[in-house]
């Protein structure tokens, strides 16, 4: 009985945590670039929480002499491993203090090197010093509530705790005002952005 019971409470916990969650969809309006692509829209800060980084790598590849993604939102503490996928030489570095300047050399193709972003605040640069046409950047954050919008301007915060939030963009070009927004126990929280120059 009281095992039938601890599994109850245990599903009644798990459910009640997945209810008491909400979505953040919207769409972002870039005013002087091609698209409304890779801004990335966050959660800022959730008061008294901090979390633990994922477990799971971030990725990102060095294909074509192109960074993918260009863009790549990070929780502080969250390994990247950068694959170079291309015939050629690659390296990866940052000139970004924020980023401890790292340089993780130079490397052929299949292999993966692999560096911890620790510092949340911090959006570096990421370059390779053997094509210096090749760019990206790596946003770190507070939380793992963030979303990178898609050419068309939507995006989508999935399973945010209930509450009310900061909600912040980010771009490597243009500006946007962080707005408030509250997220319902269950549904959709709609927040549209403009950012320009």
């Amino acid at each position: 009985m009281q095992k039938n019971m601890l599994v109850f409470v245990i599903a009644f916990s798990v459910c009640l945590t997945v209810a008491n969650a909400g979505n953040i969809i919207g769409k972002v309006k870039a005013k002087g670039v091609k698209n409304s692509g890779d801004a990335i829209i966050y959660i800022d800060k959730i008061a008294g929480k901090k979390f633990d980084p994922p477990k799971e790598h971030g990725k990102m590849d060095q294909k074509k002499l192109m960074f993918h993604p260009h863009v790549l939102p990070v929780l502080a503490g969250t390994t990247v491993d950068f694959l170079n996928d291309d015939d050629v030489l690659h390296n990866v570095y940052s000139p970004d203090q924020c980023a401890e300047k790292f340089n993780l050399g130079t490397w052929p193709k299949g292999q993966i090197r692999s560096y911890t972003y620790k510092n949340a605040g911090c959006a570096p640069v990421i370059l390779c010093n053997v094509h210096p046409e090749m760019e990206a950047y790596v946003l770190v954050t507070e939380t793992p509530y963030f979303a990178v919008s898609d050419k068309d301007g939507s995006y989508e915060i999935k399973n945010v705790p209930a509450g009310k939030f900061t909600l912040k963009i980010w771009h490597e070009k243009l500006k946007g005002s962080p707005q408030e927004v509250t997220v319902p126990e269950s549904g959709n929280a709609e927040m549209n952005f403009e950012i320009k120059k």
